[in-house]
């Protein structure tokens, strides 16, 4: 369910963050200049969103029995890895919109509650779809997953007026080896990089990259240098269990011997956002890059076990 959610992100994002500027390039707009800029987002925004819900429905949706409104429980589903990828895109949406709505000249807390929220309204809306398709149904898990990205944003923008601990992402394609698996992966998240990339949780992992010097200010560590930690899993080749079955519920995949895993990471990051230039377009570029985790020596403990990755993405 989170691909057709992430694949209007990915689309609405970068178009958002193209009016992100910092605050000092809004104090010296007027009245009239703040006004007419409102209306460009406004008008941004309803299309954007609207287009987008439209397109979904249009695209998605209309292939599935409509069905009165009813709940789902995928709360166990791919070991969380989808639930992790809800709170990152309801922070990041929320980020760019807010950003978005600074651009403005709005004030740091208006801006930050219309945009933080937008995230999740958004998605609240997908939600409500889901809720009369026959496929999925609501899911209080994604519900609350949406709502700690936004607060994640909100509180530390209210509190500190910056991000200082962001959320990304970072993805690998998976080598599955054997021809069974292979065939499996194909069916389940595609065989392109960006389906792979969208769909295969195996080769997803989410971060939460803290800004050092946000939190040691008269320290000379350097602006750009964070520590992050993920998560991540692999293993799994069904939403609950790896097992596949055809339309009459018949076995056709039974692979219940690969152990489904979730894994933990520690490694170094680099806060784009705080690399200096003078460029408008880098800015923007850096700012929306920002969302994904820079590739640097990592640590992982799975099972227990400790492994080193050289450069791990």
């Amino acid at each position: 369910m989170l691909l057709k959610k992430a694949l209007v992100f990915f689309v609405f994002f970068f178009i958002k963050d193209c009016y992100a500027q910092d605050s000092l390039a809004t104090q010296s707009l007027t009245a009239e200049q703040m006004k007419s800029r409102q209306w460009i987002i406004g008008g941004i925004n309803v299309a954007g969103y609207g287009g987008s819900l439209i397109l979904l429905n249009s695209t998605w949706y209309k292939n599935y029995p409509r069905t009165s409104f009813h709940t789902f429980d995928d709360s166990k589903e791919w070991l969380q890895t989808d639930k992790v990828g809800h709170a990152w895109t309801a922070y990041n949406t929320g980020k760019a919109s807010a950003a978005m709505w600074r651009w403005t000249g709005m004030s740091n807390k208006k801006a930050t509650l219309i945009g933080g929220l937008s995230g999740t309204a958004y998605l609240t809306v997908i939600e409500f779809l889901d809720a009369h398709s026959a496929e999925w149904g609501w899911s209080w898990a994604d519900m609350g997953a949406n709502l700690f990205g936004s607060g994640l944003f909100i509180s530390q923008q209210l509190g500190w007026e910056e991000q200082r601990i962001q959320f990304k992402f970072s993805f690998h394609k998976m080598n599955y080896g054997e021809t069974m698996l292979r065939n499996r992966a194909d069916d389940l998240f595609g065989s392109s990089w960006y389906e792979r990339m969208l769909k295969d949780y195996n080769g997803q992992t989410y971060w939460l990259s803290a800004n050092l010097k946000s939190f040691f200010k008269r320290s000379n560590i350097p602006a750009w240098l964070n520590i992050s930690v993920g998560y991540g899993a692999d293993g799994m080749f069904g939403g609950f269990e790896n097992i596949g079955r055809d339309d009459n519920g018949a076995i056709i995949f039974d692979r219940r011997d690969i152990p489904r895993r979730r894994q933990f990471y520690i490694a170094p990051d680099i806060d784009l956002a705080k690399i200096k230039t003078n460029s408008k377009f880098l800015r923007t570029l850096l700012s929306g890059l920002n969302a994904f985790k820079f590739p640097a020596p990592t640590l992982e403990f799975t099972n227990g076990k400790l492994k080193g990755h050289f450069l791990y993405f």
